[in-house]
């Protein structure tokens, strides 16, 4: 009786770690495509529901394998130690050298699925040949478990796995546990099932799929390095992962000796040091025309709109609200950046608060004269509220009467649509708006709107305040927009809820 219930005890207990495992790949494939692709509502449902799908077929598909259910879940147990564990990194392969991820991605995500499908009528199988007992009852004892096991797994991936190994090493740690578990079992509760034949394949396999997955982890930091260079033209100077983010430096010289240093978040070219004073310049100075004291920032880390802000000796103080303390971190102290944003974190001036800037504007109490707000592009759900009628409703409640406010507002070349969105947006939050375009090489045309409260604010330039890209006429040209760029004024306001400027976003931005 002891030795049964030993038995049961480390059936149940493989599949609390199996439902762990199994859990964890499933995540690892959605945060890999948010971080790849972007789309994190769009990657989970594409992960979730191909998953859920083969589950059940993995299911049908191993009744014919009950006969021999102890050898054949050893079996599905390595490979799926092996798929599980090398996902992360042949899904980043397909994605750096191939162009195939998401042909990759449901094709990994139905295999693992259909393994995963497979365990537990195999479990079920094999539980009821260590004691027989009713179907309802072992049923309950096996999905108390599983369901268990998932919640481990759910909470490890985001708060151990992630700071502690990354994402490749990551799930190829889980792989060699999972191999262990589903070895293990068979290997110590039901041997006596084995043939030595069976046995000998077993081992084998397991050896070979430990070697694997010890090579893969032993060799993954290279194979990061090579699969990012992979993915930017030029040299990677500087590249680290964040809870946010993935942030990459890259550093070109030409042969006449010009550099190039480029700053990329989650793949998204962010400037380029050779024109970033186009976007800078057209960003910040239209806005300081006017009362200038107190200055808010949204976004911004890297320090280069900064440094724009500090060249007026009269601003008293600037708050700048960046979400990740990592970009800060590198904007201080990294010497590329430093020397192109003039140390402007080291003005006494500034005051940086590392939070999210939504949330951190329903808290703000002070009123601001001037607000920057330079975001990332709407083309993901993480970035999107940032631009939705709730958002700017809220940075309209912490702008002075008379203060101007600055909105990076992407190409109203390359995407139309999402420009005027911003736009409507801005005047649903009863901002008064001048949208205007400059010409940036490294992105095209680009676009920003200046908006009041009040009235339409004037697009003029602060006198005496020498610029290399503006001037008054250049200025005034850059509110012309051509006849088919133009604001058709049938565009939806993006909100929490309906966040339509990252449908525009995707619409258009995928023809380029």
């Amino acid at each position: 009786m002891t030795r049964t219930r030993s038995a049961r005890i480390a059936l149940l207990a493989t599949v609390f770690v199996c439902a762990a495992c199994g859990l964890v790949y499933e995540l690892a494939l959605v945060a890999l495509g948010s971080y790849l692709i972007g789309d994190t509502v769009g990657q989970a449902s594409i992960v979730v529901s191909l998953m859920v799908f083969a589950m059940g077929m993995g299911a049908l598909l191993a009744k014919p394998l009950q006969r021999k259910a102890a050898a054949a879940f050893a079996a599905v147990e390595l490979v799926l130690a092996l798929l599980g564990g090398l996902s992360v990194l042949l899904l980043y392969a397909a994605f750096a050298w191939l162009s195939l991820y998401t042909p990759a991605l449901i094709a990994m995500a139905l295999v693992l699925g259909t393994l995963i499908g497979a365990e537990i009528p195999l479990l079920m199988e094999m539980l009821q040949r260590i004691r027989r007992q009713e179907a309802g009852s072992a049923v309950a004892d096996l999905f108390a478990a599983d369901y268990v096991g998932a919640l481990l797994g759910g909470l490890a991936f985001p708060f151990v796995l992630l700071p502690l190994f990354g994402q490749i090493e990551g799930a190829l740690a889980v792989g060699m546990v999972n191999a262990v578990a589903g070895l293990g079992l068979v290997l110590t509760v039901f041997r006596a099932e084995l043939g030595r034949r069976a046995k000998a394949i077993l081992i084998g396999s397991a050896v070979v799929v430990g070697g694997v997955l010890v090579g893969a982890y032993v060799m993954a930091e290279d194979f990061e390095v090579t699969a990012r260079q992979a993915l930017y033209a030029d040299p990677v100077v500087h590249a680290e992962r964040t809870p946010y983010q993935e942030i990459v430096l890259t550093e070109s010289i030409a042969l006449a000796g010009t550099h190039d240093v480029r700053l990329f978040l989650n793949g998204d070219l962010q400037f380029s040091s050779v024109d970033e004073y186009r976007y800078h310049e057209a960003m910040v100075h239209p806005a300081m025309s006017g009362p200038h004291g107190r200055v808010l920032v949204l976004g911004g880390g890297d320090g280069l709109g900064l440094r724009e802000i500090l060249r007026y000796p009269d601003v008293e103080r600037v708050t700048l609200v960046e979400l990740d303390p990592a970009i800060i971190d590198l904007a201080r102290t990294e010497p590329r950046l430093t020397s192109l944003n003039r140390n402007a974190f080291a003005d006494p001036r500034v005051a940086v608060r590392t939070e999210d800037a939504f949330t951190w504007l329903r808290g703000a109490t002070d009123r601001y004269d001037v607000i920057i707000v330079d975001m990332p592009d709407a083309d993901s759900t993480a970035t999107a509220k940032l631009y939705s009628l709730e958002f700017y409703g809220l940075v309209e409640r912490a702008l002075a009467p008379e203060g101007r406010m600055s909105v990076q507002s992407g190409s109203p070349y390359f995407a139309p649509n999402a420009f005027w969105c911003v736009e409507n947006t801005l005047r649903a939050a009863g901002l008064k708006t001048v949208p205007y375009e400059v010409s940036v090489p490294a992105f095209g045309e680009w676009g920003f709107h200046l908006a009041a409260r009040d009235t339409a604010p004037t697009l003029t330039l602060p006198p005496g305040m020498p610029l290399r890209s503006l001037d008054a006429p250049t200025l005034a040209a850059a509110t012309v927009f051509p006849p088919d760029r133009r604001n058709a004024g049938d565009l939806a306001v993006s909100t929490l809820m309906d966040p339509v400027i990252l449908r525009y976003a995707r619409e258009e931005w995928t023809n380029y």
